[in-house]
Parts: C-alpha cells; structure tokens; sequence
C-alpha cells in the first residue's frame, strides 16, 4: 500500500489511507445522479456516476426519452485510484462550485446521446434522513443522501439532433448518495430464497416552486409500515423547514400501476396543512437503460472490463419493456401545484408485490 493524493488533504474519516473506505462491504457505493426536463414532457433526461472502491469499478450511464423511444449509453472502467476526478470514459462530472454548480459532460464515440449541461442549484441542498431498506435481518440499503432542485444550461443532442438547454425553462433535481446498497453481481440470495421481500413502496419527489423546494419522502414495506419519512421546505436563505409526516394519496391508472396524479398531504410545525397536488408526464423506469435493480442490460458496479462501452435504443410499446414496468421504480416528470404556486420537477415511484394501503394483494394486482 502507498499513500494517494487524497491523503494530503484532511478530509480522513478513519485511520485508514484514502485509498480505502471504512466499510470493508462489497456493495458500498458513492454516487451522483441527475435528471433534467424542459417541464413539456417531450424530452426527459436521467444521468450518473457511480464508483464503487471495494469492487474496483466506477461507471456512468445517460438515459433520455423522446416520445416512445429511448437511448441508453453506459461507461465502466477499472477503479485504479480514488482521486477528485469523477470520470469515466467519455463521461465526467465537473465540480465548479460545490453544492451550487456543476458541470456534466458526456460524449460517446457513437454520438447517441451527448450533452454538455451545468447544473445550478435554484436552494440549497437538504440532507435527507438516513436511508436504510431491510430484507429480513440483513440491511441491503443503509445510506446518506443530499438533495438539491435547480435549473440547466448547455446542450443536449440525442440521435444527432440537439437541444439547447435554456435555464429559464430546464429543470430537474439531483442527488449525492454513499453507503451500502445492492451494486455489482447479485450477493447469493441464502434464505431469502425462500422468505423474499414481499412487497416494496416508495415516493421520493423533489419540486422546485419559485419561492421554496420541497422534498418529499417516503418508504412503506407490505403492511404499509413507514419505514422512512421526510417532508421538508428550504428557501433561498437555507432555513429549512420540516413538514411532518407526509399522506400520499395516488391515482393508479386502471389496470396498471402507473400513478397519473399524486396529492401530498403535508403539516407545518404550526400545524397548517399544506397540500401539494402533482401530475405525472413522461417517465423513465430506471431498470430500462439506467442499470438500477432489474436492468438486464447492464447493473451499476458490474465488472465489464477496462474501457467498457454499450450503447442502446429502446421502443417503449415493447412488451419486453412495459412488462417490466410494474416491477421497477420509475421517474416521471412532474407538474406541481401548492397553495396556487405551480412547480416542477420529479416524482420517483415504486410500488411493486404487495401493499395493503394500495390495495394491492400480491405482485401481479393492479389498480381496477
């Protein structure tokens, strides 16, 4: 073992090089995520990066949706060296200004999707309360996550047609997350074989109004117990507001488990109800391209070998893909509104096996 660059600056968090990380788990993670809309529902946008030091790999991948169609391309490489850099093939993320601006590039060979966007943000960025999934004793997601709304500028060119990116009118959210979570070849499932995760709900909505963002989440298990909870309201000063314990009403299309609307009921420290109403408009499932949990295609952390690339194109009416809608977590585009103010931003849903508040009595049921 040598000593890294990392190691002259004093940022360690234990007595160990910055070569390595504290948590001696394959599956510990560290990454950015972003999407970006220009709030018509025409064009949607989901990117990251990922390293994963433990398993010797970082990657990236950039989705968009136009219409019924999708490109996908992905980077992986061999995590030599834990540095600044995030940089992955032809994909990098700049840090122009932390916490406020950033820059993120990508450029494949095949010219597929490529952009040049700088992301700023509109607030401040909110810490989110701890994340943490169980599946029977073992914790297969026990992260820390901050989030952030905002706008973008730059260019977008998807299928050799280009768009400009104008932060009057582009939006979106953006997330930094590190901790544990499935990343990499499936650990060996053991008992839960037999005893799997019976059912899963999941809302995580970040909107951006002009005077305030909001940040809304919540996780149930199968019974509808709330698993994780967070509902606050920053302001361009950073005071951050808590929004008690958010009600989630949503409006299941029949026969589906795509929600069309979402109202979200939330409480002041006063006691003053606040009520969010949100419509869903175009959307990314993040197991169609993105490599999140049921991508056949490509999984974050997977070894692919050194200077990876893969590119893909997607029609939506698919039946191999919309079969698997009903069994992944899905960013939708969203339309806000909340005490007459109008916002924008995402609305990421999960609602897969069983959820007795939905109704829903197994995997396979859907809204009537």
């Amino acid at each position: 073992m040598r000593p890294v660059p990392l190691d002259e600056y004093p940022i360690h968090q234990s007595p160990l090089s910055m070569a390595q990380v504290a948590a001696t788990d394959r599956n510990f993670y560290d990454r950015c995520y972003f999407n970006a809309h220009d709030r018509t529902g025409e064009v949607f946008l989901v990117t990251g990066l990922g390293v994963y030091p433990n398993l010797g790999v970082t990657d990236a991948f950039a989705t968009v949706r136009r219409g019924g169609e999708q490109w996908a391309v992905r980077f992986s490489d061999a995590l030599d060296e834990r540095s600044l850099e995030a940089r992955v093939g032809g994909y990098r993320v700049e840090v122009v200004e932390p916490l406020r601006r950033v820059r993120v590039v990508c450029e494949p060979a095949d010219g597929s999707v490529c952009f040049d966007l700088t992301w700023e943000g509109a607030f401040p960025a909110v810490l989110e309360d701890r994340h943490v999934l169980m599946s029977g004793p073992k914790a297969i997601l026990d992260a820390t996550r901050f989030a952030q709304v905002g706008g973008w500028s730059g260019t977008l060119s998807v299928a050799g047609e280009e768009l400009r990116a104008d932060p009057e009118v582009w939006v979106g959210s953006r997330d930094r997350s590190w901790g544990i979570r499935p990343v990499g070849d499936a650990d060996p499932a053991g008992r839960l074989a037999d005893e799997p995760l019976a059912g899963h709900w999941w809302v995580y909505a970040p909107l951006r109004f002009d005077d305030f963002g909001l940040l809304v989440i919540a996780q149930e298990s199968a019974d509808g117990t709330r698993t994780l909870n967070h509902a606050t309201r920053v302001f361009p000063d950073g005071r951050v507001e808590q929004l008690g314990w958010p009600r989630v009403e949503i409006a299941y299309a029949s026969g589906t488990r795509h929600p069309e609307s979402a109202r979200l009921h939330l409480t002041t420290p006063g006691g003053e109800p606040v009520v969010v109403e949100v419509e869903t408009l175009t959307s990314v499932a993040l197991s169609v391209g993105a490599g999140y949990g049921g991508d056949p295609d490509w999984t974050h952390g997977q070894w692919r070998g050194r200077d990876w690339t893969s590119s893909s194109t997607y029609r939506l009416d698919d039946p191999a893909i919309t079969s698997r809608l009903p069994f992944a977590t899905v960013d939708h585009v969203a339309r806000a509104t909340c005490g007459g103010a109008v916002g924008w931003g995402m609305f990421e849903h999960a609602n897969v096996g069983r959820h007795d508040p939905s109704g829903f009595a197994d995997w396979f049921a859907t809204a009537p």
